[in-house]
């Protein structure tokens, strides 16, 4: 593990799960802003096609509960293992999408989808990189602790 100083590791911590609650929130409020079309887009799609009126509802809305466990002490080590997770389920629809797949849909929203695929894929795996680092040096590893405990671990 990396011998890193406690406060460094509180802050880094802190400001990785603060750029995951800022990109988070921009993809939900970009998806749940233009609805209708990012749900006919994830349609198009040869995976989610068949679920896709469940997966519009579900991407934002986990988006925005791992947001709300980012930013809470007591829940911010799930919330980065949910925030890992999520981006490593993106990545992998990505790469099947463009290994497997003969049409590529647009379901991004907002600058995100000005990124060709591969871009996003590099994009997503920086950020899959980031959630590592901070579930590594992690000043506390109990799931849920208090914040006192964070703050403070014995």
């Amino acid at each position: 593990m990396l011998k890193v100083n406690q406060g460094f590791r509180i802050k880094l911590v802190d400001f990785i799960s603060a750029l995951f609650v800022l990109l988070f929130i921009y993809a939900a409020m970009s998806k749940f802003h233009d609805f209708e079309k990012f749900r006919i887009e994830l349609g198009k799609s040869p995976i989610l096609n068949v679920i896709s009126n469940y997966v519009a509802i579900f991407i934002p809305s986990s988006e925005i509960g791992i947001s709300i466990l980012l930013f809470s002490k007591r829940y911010q080590f799930l919330g980065l293992y949910a925030s890992f997770s999520l981006m490593v389920i993106f990545s992998g629809y990505i790469v099947i999408i463009l290994k497997f797949s003969t049409y590529i849909p647009c379901s991004c929203g907002g600058i995100l989808q000005n990124m060709t695929w591969n871009q996003h894929l590099i994009f997503n795996i920086v950020f899959i990189v980031l959630s590592i680092i901070s579930i590594l040096i992690y000043p506390n590893k109990n799931l849920i602790c208090s914040k006192r405990e964070y703050l403070h671990p014995e």
